[in-house]
Formats: structure tokens, C-alpha cells, sequence
């Protein structure tokens, strides 16, 4: 019985090598096909990418689950860098941004590395676009740190805990922390290159997904292991936090829009546009009828409106008052 535990013990060990180099193999050729194509800052030891474009008032965009900046840069950017400075991030552990293991994955750890990564970058009080869980992470942040934004652009997105995932990232759920690891490690590339065409079919239905999504639209970098990490974990912990954030969003008072598609197949948006709408004072959901949830990629134009409508009421907050809040003025 001892000899055969061990020759099962010897044939996973060699598998798993097996795989691990196959996967790093993989990863070098994903890279290669989807390179770098931003710039690079330090935040609290990490390096985050991002990708800045045009003039203008600053608006920052930040993508969902298992994406990435090429996500909002593939279509949308072009629509709005004409009226903007653009800076799309690629959020912690996502596309080319790192994440160590002394960095949070909860959505007010990534909401305060975006308060410093807009503070390091000098942008003031920007707008601050949010694809599906990048606008869980854009509400945090205006909750979190309101005197880092001037206004929401809520594109499809998470607001309510959500006991089961969305089909298409059934494989994210993979607990504990080693076995999430091994598996990041030996399985992630192979089976995503066997699953990735019924994924992304999955993440734009209704709508057709564009030929070239796996490249100019980084699908590919999601497939990598570290990528996968990265959003197994995060989405292991969002039901931590958003009950909390969901009993404080009547306290948001700065302009926000929200859209979402009609038939959305991700998030519902009547459990999660239509509530967040009910808890916001004046917040009103507007539907694209017919379109699922990637918005910044199949309803571009209509996303870059709602963007244009929060600017014009946007009114960022002074940098003396920011600096130097009306009661520390007062005292002086």
C-alpha cells in the first residue's frame, strides 16, 4: 500500500512539473501576442500599468473580473480621449499590474491603492469609470475616499453580494489559498486555451464577441496564472464587504450614472442596477435594451454619453479644501 502511495505521490509531483512548464511556456507566448503598451507607476511597493491618452479633465477607467485596461482601451477610450485624459488601469494582479502577497485583494485594498495611484499621478479629483467589479471597487472608493473623485460612471456594475458566481467564472471558485495556487500554477493555461471561445461567448451574450478580443481586447492575459490568482481571490472575498458598502450608499452624494444592458447574462440588473438606483438618492438605472454586459466594448457610444452627462455636473472639490478641510480651516 506504501509503494503505490508513493508512485501516485511520484506521477502528481511529475505531472504538476509537467504542467508548470507547459503553463510558463504558454504564458511566454500570451505575453508576446499581448505586450506591454502603457506606462508604469509604484504604488505602496507594487507596480501598477496603466495606459494614458488624450487632454483634458482627467477621467480614470478600471475593468472587471479577469480583465484588463485593453478591455476599456479597445473601443471606448478612442470615444472619449478627445474631450479627456484617459488613464485606464490595469487593476492589482490584473494585466500587467503586480500583486504581491502582503497586498489586499478586498475591495477597500484595491479601492485605496487607486486613491494613491491617483494621487501619485496628480490628478486631482478626477471621474472614475467602473466595469462590473471595477465598479464595486469605483463605489468603495467614492465611499472610502470621497475626496478622491468627482463622479461615477457605474457600467454593469457589482453592488450586491451574490451567493453563487456568474456561470462563466465557475472555475474562479477554487478554495483554499494552496489549492488555488496549484492550480493557477498547472491547469489555468491549458484549459483556458480549451474553454476561453465559450467564456468570452459567455461575457458578451447576447451580443457577438469581437474576433480580435483575445489580443487587442487582452482576453488572452486573464488565461495567465498570476491573473488567475489574482481574481480567484478577489472574488473569494467581495461578499465580505459589500454588505457593509450596501447600508452605506445613501450617503453617496456626488453625480453618478449608471447603465447596464437589458440582458445581461454576468449581473442582473435589477439586483444590482435598479437596487443601487433605489438606495441612491436621485440615481436613475439607464438600460441599453438588447445588450448584455460588456457596454464599453458593444454599446460604446451610449457609455461615452452617460460619461459626458456626469462631467458636466462633476465639480471637483478645491485643493485648498482637500488639503485643508472647512473645520481645520476654521480652527486656525
Amino acid at each position: 500500500m506504501a509503494v503505490e502511495w508513493v508512485v501516485a505521490a511520484g506521477i502528481f509531483v511529475g505531472a504538476s512539473a509537467v504542467l508548470w512548464g507547459v503553463s510558463a511556456w504558454m504564458t511566454r507566448r500570451i505575453e508576446a501576442a499581448v505586450p506591454i503598451n502603457g506606462r508604469f507607476v509604484e504604488v505602496d511597493g507594487e507596480r501598477f500599468h496603466y495606459v494614458d491618452e488624450g487632454k483634458g479633465p482627467p477621467l480614470v477607467m478600471i475593468h472587471g473580473l479577469m480583465g484588463s485596461s485593453r478591455n476599456l482601451t479597445y473601443a471606448l477610450s478612442a470615444q472619449l480621449r478627445e474631450q479627456f485624459r484617459v488613464i485606464t488601469l490595469d487593476r492589482p494582479g490584473s494585466g500587467y499590474s503586480t500583486r504581491g502577497k502582503e497586498s489586499g485583494a478586498d475591495l477597500p485594498s484595491q479601492a485605496r491603492q487607486i486613491a494613491t495611484v491617483i494621487r501619485t499621478l496628480d490628478l486631482g479629483q478626477p471621474l472614475v469609470l467602473g466595469h462590473s467589479l471595477g465598479g464595486a471597487i469605483s463605489l468603495a472608493l467614492a465611499l472610502d475616499h470621497p475626496h478622491a473623485v468627482s463622479g461615477l460612471i457605474l457600467v454593469a456594475p457589482l453592488t450586491h453580494p451574490q451567493r453563487m458566481l456568474p456561470l462563466v467564472f465557475l472555475s474562479l471558485a477554487v478554495r483554499p489559498g494552496w489549492l488555488r495556487r496549484w492550480v493557477s500554477r498547472t491547469l489555468t493555461v491549458p484549459l483556458g486555451m480549451l474553454t476561453s471561445a465559450s467564456v468570452v461567448k459567455g461575457v458578451f451574450a447576447p451580443d457577438p464577441a469581437p474576433a480580435d478580443f483575445a489580443t487587442r481586447g487582452g482576453g488572452m492575459l486573464g488565461m495567465r496564472p498570476d491573473n488567475f490568482y489574482a481574481a480567484s481571490t478577489e472574488i473569494s472575498l467581495v461578499n465580505d464587504y459589500l454588505p457593509d458598502m450596501v447600508k452605506r450608499y445613501g450617503q453617496l452624494r456626488l453625480p453618478i450614472g449608471l447603465i447596464y444592458g437589458s440582458q445581461d447574462r454576468v449581473l442582473d440588473f435589477r439586483r444590482h442596477g435598479q437596487a443601487l438606483a433605489d438606495k441612491v438618492p436621485g440615481l436613475k438605472l439607464q438600460l441599453v435594451e438588447g445588450r448584455g454586459h460588456m457596454l464599453p466594448i458593444t454599446a460604446t457610444e451610449r457609455v461615452a454619453g452617460v460619461v459626458e452627462q456626469i462631467a458636466k455636473r462633476a465639480r471637483p472639490i478645491p485643493t485648498a479644501t482637500i488639503l485643508h478641510p472647512p473645520f481645520a480651516l476654521a480652527s486656525k
